[in-house]
């Protein structure tokens, strides 16, 4: 049995979100990105009680271990849903313990609540720790990525 435990960020839960900015900023040395600007309170509240973002922790006690952020994507073809994970991160101390398991199968239930038939993640071929933990848990995918500017 684990000893943290996983939990939905709720919307009058802005410091807990806020501290996940950070570990995320930490974990993916990108402080300037996910701290040094944050949203206000507003729009982090708004965020939060919507029916297309999730935000999950894995705490144990008072000390944040893992996040992750997703969203539902609600599909046009079929009255589905897909949920793509934005972002998850583990703090290096608790890698390696189930932490991001735990916090991917955590979503994959809130997914099925909302009639996501699949939920799906995109990993540098780099990130060998990355592409290991997703390969375990689905199946993998040659795409390209592009961004397009505005």
């Amino acid at each position: 049995m684990a000893r943290f435990t996983v939990r939905k960020v709720i919307p009058s839960d802005i410091a807990t979100f806020r501290s996940m900015l950070d570990l995320f900023g930490r974990e993916f040395e990108e402080v300037e990105t996910y701290s040094d600007n944050q949203p206000d309170d507003g729009y982090i509240s708004e965020l939060l009680a919507s029916d297309t973002f999730f935000a999950l922790v894995a705490e144990e006690g008072s000390e944040m271990l893992g996040a992750i952020a997703a969203y539902q994507l609600k599909k046009f073809e079929q009255k589905r849903s897909e949920f793509y994970i934005y972002d998850l991160a583990v703090a290096e101390a608790y890698r390696r313990q189930g932490v991001a398991t735990m916090l991917i199968e955590s979503l994959g239930k809130i997914a099925k609540e909302y009639g996501a038939w699949v939920t799906f993640v995109q990993a540098d071929p780099s990130d060998a720790p990355a592409v290991a933990l997703y390969g375990k848990l689905g199946i993998r995918e040659n795409v390209l990525h592009f961004d397009i500017k505005p």
